[in-house]
């Protein structure tokens, strides 16, 4: 009866797991540099998705330059979702906006030049690529993922 109880609880768990968006990359830890010129470990995502990164946040929302990887690693370890873009596409971005807007913190929309898709979504240790606007997975994202702080204690 034990072995068939963990065999249900494990299964659920990793169907929990599965069923996450994005990609899983590794945890990097979550060192604080002092900054951004500091040499660290190259990150094993692009965009990050965790590793070493600056004491400080960005503000959440809307930002018209890209961010250092540095700064967007801190703003992943405190809950942030990060929407990047990598194109001169006006309309695309005012859709992107329209979804980040609905969220008063913890989200992020910010270019990100010569990234190979159009639209990425970060979150710590998750990444998904998309290569045009689809607000469902966007949103199912930013759900997922908003608002877990990932500190180790």
């Amino acid at each position: 009866m034990g072995v068939v109880v963990v065999a249900v609880v494990g299964y659920f768990a990793y169907r929990a797991v599965a069923d996450l968006p994005g990609t899983y990359f590794p945890s990097q830890g979550n060192a604080h540099i002092q900054q951004a010129t500091d040499p660290h470990p190259p990150y094993n995502s692009n965009p990050p998705t965790s590793g070493p990164h600056l004491q400080y946040v960005a503000p959440w929302g809307i930002h018209t330059r890209p961010l250092p990887l540095e700064l967007q690693v801190h703003n992943l370890e405190d809950g942030g979702v990060l929407v990047q873009y990598s194109c001169e596409c006006p309309e695309l971005v005012e859709k992107l906006a329209g979804v980040v807007k609905r969220y008063k913190d913890h989200v992020i929309l910010a270019p990100y030049p010569g990234m190979k898709s159009k639209i990425a979504l970060t979150a710590w240790t998750r990444l998904e690529i998309l290569d045009e606007f689809d607000e469902a997975r966007i949103v199912r994202f930013i759900k997922a993922y908003r608002g877990i702080d990932h500190h180790q204690r």
